[in-house]
């Protein structure tokens, strides 16, 4: 049961009780109360802090872009999620993890500079937005800075950063961690998505395969993230994808480097540093691209 729900019958059992006993009972009830609600209120706080640390450890969908474009790929439209899917999304559960798919696909095409389509992708964007709650996180306004930047690489960069970290800061904030936990998902998945495209139209580009093993350990902190909100039936549907990914990346191997102390002298403070390297062989490659198209496939057919 969730805590707040918990909390909230708590809270009514106890004025029940309160009306039918003495006062001195009265006042051990309201201490035991007051008890429990602090509790309550620490976990919550704890829960979220907890969310927020794994939040920034996991890469953007310009961060994905960037890796992907690093590996000296093409640009490739064809593996976008095409813009006119978006007046077919309903569910929350669509809106947001689409929301997190057009993010990604506006990265990836901005990356590439492909200026007008990272505008067309963001007008979609804004409605999913606008369908989930989201009413400020992409406005007409942040439209025209695209227009008005087409040319400026990194303003656009700038741009679509700031609008999904809006999105994403405006959900956790207004109470609706689990929907930004999606969006975060769905933007991961196609990043990895159009990763595993790529490898499969350039095998021989080891750069590429390189990015792709690097995602086993953002995967777990994602599935991390999720694992807060567990019980949400959108949630559970999400991470029962990742799942499903991370049940192929356990035949990936990791091997740690020695670990290397660094001290910085101005503070005083010795941090502990390895190197992780991921392993792999092909068959383990053209396993996870299956997967992960069928489970992106899923995410952006409409309903």
């Amino acid at each position: 049961m969730p805590k707040v729900f918990r909390l909230l019958i708590i809270t009514t059992l106890s004025i029940i009780t309160i009306s039918a006993c003495v006062q001195d009972k009265s006042k051990k009830i309201e201490k035991d109360l007051a008890s429990e609600s602090q509790k309550q209120a620490e976990q919550l706080k704890k829960d979220f802090n907890k969310a927020k640390q794994v939040f920034y450890s996991l890469p953007s969908p310009i961060e994905t872009a960037m890796l992907i474009k690093r590996s000296g790929v093409d640009y490739t439209p064809e593996l976008l999620n095409p813009t006119e899917n978006q007046s077919s999304y309903v569910s929350t559960y669509k809106l947001a993890m689409n929301l997190g798919v057009y993010s990604a696909n506006i990265s990836y095409a901005s990356i590439f500079e492909q200026s007008q389509v990272a505008i067309k992708y963001m007008a979609a964007a804004k409605k999913l937005a606008e369908n989930l709650g989201i009413l400020n996180a992409i406005d007409q306004q942040t439209i025209r800075r695209l227009e008005n930047n087409i040319n400026n690489r990194d303003s656009l960069m700038d741009i679509i950063s700031e609008t999904f970290m809006n999105s994403d800061g405006f959900l956790k904030e207004n109470g609706r961690p689990e929907t930004a936990a999606l969006l975060i998902a769905g933007g991961w998945i196609e990043g990895l998505y159009l990763a595993t495209q790529h490898a499969k139209l350039e095998p021989k580009n080891e750069e590429i395969i390189d990015r792709i093993t690097d995602q086993k350990m953002s995967l777990q902190s994602l599935i991390q993230l999720l694992s807060t909100y567990k019980g949400s039936k959108d949630v559970d549907q999400a991470l029962e994808s990742l799942k499903r990914i991370n049940s192929i990346y356990k035949n990936f191997k990791m091997v740690s480097s020695d670990i290397e102390s660094i001290t910085d002298e101005s503070e005083r403070k010795t941090v502990l540093t390895a190197k992780a390297d991921v392993y792999h062989d092909k068959s383990h490659i053209k396993k996870l691209t299956s997967v992960v198209d069928s489970i992106r496939s899923g995410i952006v057919q409409p309903n």
